[in-house]
């Protein structure tokens, strides 16, 4: 025992000298700091691995060390290790090797939600709604996400056993040969009206902008003369890929993104390069909550350069820049290295993650120090809270009900039956769930448990405990219960008000069972506010080019 304990004692130690020997450039006041601080987490070390009473697994607890010091300062500066560096790799190249679906936890099994086409998944069998019971014969049930996705990836050309249930078929046994995965940018492009071209970017990986370049001059030989490019829900990824894409509509030498940082080196300018593939071409740009950092370099630069027209809701606000280091032993760490800005000026950054003074972690930026910046054209812009668009949208919200069937995957679970009952359905455009269909739904939760509570209902119950508290119960009671018993939802009456809410949710989750990703977004057009207002923008051509200041 203590010749194990002497040898993994000597493996902190050397990790500790490690951590001292490179520390440079630093005050003296700092360097004494750092290398107290070292130091005693290194006699801490020391004194488990020869007192604690069990083995205290220091690997373990070195890793979760590293975790909660990064924690401290922001949600993206984040350590690798050996052991999960393929998160790494799949978020910076979008590959990976394995089978290619969409997972998710559905009770006590990892089910499979959505296989991506032509995928590995599809070829070997699998479909949407499969419960993994296991892989290689090892049991899967009860494993969290991460452990099943662990278990389906691998070297592409290996083949593994795979034992899923089916519903309405039972256990059936799958062998997949696993093949190197790339998740696509660009779910989708087309003309989807007029000769109005649509562009779907899901992530800034190092193909997206050679993605989005093909994609744009596929639509330009089909005749396209306006774009709508769409990054809602895109959370980011390399800067440099959102630099290129932005070059695709303005010339070079242009600013795009100014980084600073407490580092000299990171003060950087950057500017277009390239030949631009169409400096005339009216663009519109999507963006939403869900757009984050290279969304919102491409957004806010077009915006500020008044080359496009943002359309949507304000973007999520990250105006921070990671850069990745390799660390010995195969690991790497992402640090947050400089704020960016876009040609105008402006940061966008909502939140502060840190204070030296006071501590205070995630706390908004005050109104008092937002300020303001001027676009090429003299519009007004301001920083600090996201990319504002220019025509802001408001999403209606989704009724209680609705939520309730898609939590309890209810609709996931009819789409299921309906694709094992339906070996297929008409062309994309053309799909629509009859009324009868939405009778058959109606049937099949007939019987399931769900229950949920509408604004009126939990502003009456909290009106009864206030009610308790202020000892008036007695004399309300009659009257209050009264109330909540007509406010409680009536699931037939509710799931007649909101069908075409629901529908809406049954239709895209059935045709993606058939057409994948691509039939998930072209379905989504019909019901698509925000697209209808980017194509009726375009049909009006003199109040775009207004809003540009033109």
């Amino acid at each position: 025992m203590f010749r194990k304990n002497k040898k993994n004692l000597f493996a902190v130690l050397f990790f500790v000298n490690l951590l001292i020997a490179p520390i440079k450039g630093f005050t003296q006041s700092n360097d004494f700091k750092v290398i107290k601080n070292l130091e005693l987490m290194g006699q801490i070390f020391e004194q488990l691995e020869l007192n604690f009473v069990d083995d205290p697994q220091t690997g373990k607890i070195g890793k979760h060390a590293i975790d909660a010091m990064l924690k401290e300062l922001d949600p993206y500066t984040v350590f690798y290790h050996e052991s999960n560096i393929e998160d790494y790799r799949i978020m910076t190249t979008g590959q990976y090797g394995g089978i290619g679906s969409l997972i998710r936890k559905i009770g006590d099994y990892v089910c499979i939600v959505q296989p991506y086409e032509e995928s590995p998944a599809v070829k070997g069998g699998l479909m949407a709604g499969d419960k993994i019971v296991s892989i290689e014969n090892k049991s899967m049930i009860n494993k969290s996400t991460d452990e099943v996705s662990t278990a389906l990836k691998g070297p592409k050309g290996t083949t593994i056993s795979i034992k899923v249930i089916r519903s309405s078929v039972g256990e059936i046994d799958l062998a997949i040969t696993r093949d190197e995965i790339k998740i696509p940018d660009i779910p989708y492009h087309g003309i989807i009206s007029d000769k109005i071209g649509y562009i779907k970017l899901n992530s800034f990986t190092n193909t997206a902008h050679q993605g989005v370049k093909n994609a744009f001059d596929a639509l330009k030989s089909k005749g396209m003369d306006k774009l709508i490019f769409d990054l809602r829900g895109n959370g980011g990824g390399l800067l440099l890929e959102a630099i290129k894409i932005v070059n695709l509509f303005v010339d070079q030498n242009q600013l795009v993104v100014t980084t600073k940082g407490r580092v000299k080196s990171e003060n950087k300018e950057y500017k277009t390069w390239m030949k631009p593939s169409d400096l005339k071409i009216p663009v519109v740009v999507l963006i939403d909550k869900g757009s984050a950092s290279a969304s919102e370099i491409v957004s806010g630069s077009l915006q500020d350069l008044d080359r496009a027209v943002v359309l949507g809701s304000t973007s999520y606000g990250k105006g921070l820049v990671q850069r990745t280091y390799d660390l010995k032993y195969g690991c790497k760490v992402k640090l947050t290295v400089a704020k960016y800005y876009t040609p105008s000026g402006r940061c966008v950054q909502r939140l502060e993650y840190y204070d030296n003074q006071n501590n205070n972690q995630t706390k908004e930026i005050p109104d008092s120090l937002i300020k303001k910046f001027k676009t090429k054209n003299n519009r007004e812009v301001i920083d600090g809270r996201g990319i504002e668009p220019d025509i802001t949208i408001t999403y209606q919200k989704i009724s209680p009900i609705t939520k309730e069937l898609i939590k309890k995957n209810l609709i996931f679970d009819f789409s299921t039956k309906y694709r094992l009952e339906n070996d297929s359905i008409t062309k994309i455009e053309d799909y629509h769930f009859s009324n009868a269909d939405y009778e058959l739904f109606k049937l099949f939760i007939k019987d399931r448990d769900f229950n949920y509570s509408n604004q009126s209902t939990i502003m009456l119950n909290k009106l009864i405990d206030q009610a308790k508290k202020d000892s008036l119960y007695s004399y309300l009671k009659v009257d209050l219960d009264n109330a909540l018993l007509k406010s409680k939802p009536k699931k037939e009456k509710d799931l007649l008000t909101n069908k075409n809410e629901i529908v809406e949710f049954l239709e895209n989750e059935i045709v993606s069972r058939y057409y994948f990703r691509k039939g998930k977004v072209i379905n989504s057009f019909k019901y698509d506010d925000v697209v209808k207002e980017a194509i009726s923008l375009f049909k009006d051509m003199q109040k775009f080019n207004e809003i540009l200041g033109e």
